[in-house]
């Protein structure tokens, strides 16, 4: 593959903004509420998840990203790894899972703003007109931004990072306030307490060890982008990793020592420890808004990079012939792929769309959302699997103990992946939904796989036509 330098692209990213990228995309707000339900266990669990997952990810990322520090990222690992198929699957899953979440995210902004604005507004998320049409101004807003460029981008993606810094900081901050108001609270940040062995903790250690944790490498897939990938985004995850580690274990000893265990709200958890903190009224209600507003910045600086990401993957297969050229178009002054972000678009358009009309329709789309966190799991073992089993000539220029904690890794992304079958909320069915879930992967792959052949066949015939006129 040629060097994304070759595109044109343009490299706006330095190390700052990488840093801050990597925070925003693997920390979220719920999942101090999912762990602070372990109790005084969370801690031993967040220590053995980041052992078993998130090190051996950051392990997997610095050394390919230092291979091939190209646009595209764990697509074009993938490729050079298992040929042609297996990088346009993997870049095939990720690109599914990263559409069903902007619009996941996109439509729930509507309820978002009902909870910043208060019982005021909770007549907003039911209105399905004025829902859409915040849906709309919302996707319009990213798709602008992404047509004008990671120049613009970038700030985004840097406003909901530091956001999400200044929420966890007053978080991680709120026992010390606690203890001089002389509320008797009982911290206990790094207990190594034992957490109970049934299929709830199971379940929920497997959340935290993939839903939690992953999304260090999606900034690679930006690598053409960035100044100097192949050092300063292995240097941004090691800057990032100390940080996201302690945001996560100091945050949720915060919600475990303020918030009583049954009642931890897994949406809200950090406004709901600030309003126990400091009242439900004056400073506690402003303290909990401005929390709010401040995870608001974080989820459109999220979605924003999230589309991002999505609109260069068919950019990257498109210069490899695997989809058609069309997708590679950029614009002459901003060098962004104009076509693949309107595409990417419409598509989330269609499925916000898909989620206001009728019962099947919604049904459909909470299945793809459901499903959404699935495709990157199988993406994640391609990850794992390339020093492992990938072509041997690649695996010959990655040093030795990478197969090690790929291994580690490729185990870990497994049992979460067949773990997530049980869910830990309730659902009427549990084997139902887990055949759903199952079925709407392998017919999702089995798409790609037809799109694949199809197209191959379309670009040999492209091939030889263009032979006979020479």
């Amino acid at each position: 593959m040629p060097d994304s330098a070759d595109h044109h692209l343009h490299r706006p990213l330095g190390l700052g903004d990488l840093v801050l990228a990597q925070i925003l995309c693997v920390v979220g707000s719920s999942w101090v509420g999912v762990a602070g339900s372990l109790g005084p266990a969370q801690s031993l669990t967040w220590v053995a998840a980041m052992l078993v997952f998130y090190i051996p990810m950051a392990a997997s990322v610095i050394c390919l990203n230092r291979r091939m520090p190209l646009e595209g990222g764990l697509y074009v690992w993938a490729r050079e790894a298992f040929g042609d198929l297996g990088g346009f699957l993997t870049a095939w899953n990720l690109w599914v899972y990263g559409i069903a979440v902007v619009a996941t995210i996109l439509y729930a902004m509507p309820t978002e703003i009902s909870y910043l604005i208060g019982p005021a507004a909770a007549w907003l998320p039911e209105n399905r007109l004025v829902s859409l049409a915040i849906v709309t101004v919302m996707l319009a807003a990213i798709t602008l931004a992404a047509l004008r460029g990671l120049e613009l981008g970038k700030w985004i993606h840097n406003i909901g990072g530091i956001a999400m810094l200044i929420v966890f900081a007053a978080l991680i901050a709120l026992p010390l306030v606690a203890h001089a108001r002389h509320q008797p609270i009982y911290y206990t940040p790094f207990s190594i307490a034992r957490p109970p062995l049934d299929l709830r903790t199971l379940a929920l250690f497997g959340q935290m060890l993939f839903g939690a944790l992953c999304g260090l490498e999606y900034i690679a897939i930006m690598a053409g982008e960035s100044r100097d990938p192949a050092r300063s985004i292995g240097r941004s995850v090691l800057i990032s990793s100390p940080v996201i580690c302690a945001m996560f274990i100091l945050g949720t000893a915060t919600i475990v020592a303020l918030v009583p265990r049954a009642r931890i709200d897994f949406i809200a958890p950090i406004p709901q420890a600030m309003r126990l903190t400091l009242g439900s009224t004056g400073i506690g209600n402003i303290a909990a808004i401005l929390a709010i507003l401040l995870l608001q910045l974080r989820l459109l600086g999220a979605v924003s990079y999230l589309f991002t990401g999505v609109t260069r993957l068919p950019m990257a297969a498109g210069w490899n012939h695997l989809v058609p050229a069309w997708f590679t178009r950029l614009h002459p002054r901003r060098a962004t792929p104009t076509n693949s972000i309107a595409c990417v678009a419409a598509l989330v358009f269609t499925l916000a769309l898909l989620a206001s009309t009728g019962v099947h329709a919604q049904e459909a789309y909470q299945l793809l959302t459901n499903a959404s966190l699935t495709h990157y799991e199988v993406a994640y073992l391609a990850m794992f699997a390339i020093p492992l089993v990938g072509a041997a000539a690649l695996r010959r220029t990655l040093p030795t103990w990478l197969k090690w904690t790929s291994a580690a890794g490729f185990l870990s992304t497994l049992f979460s992946l067949l773990i997530s079958a049980y869910p830990f909320v309730s659902v009427i069915n549990p084997r139902t939904y887990a055949i759903k879930i199952a079925s709407t992967i392998v017919i999702s792959n089995l798409i790609a796989v037809a799109f694949y052949k199809l197209r191959t066949r379309t670009a040999q015939k492209e091939k030889a036509a263009l032979s006979r006129a020479a």
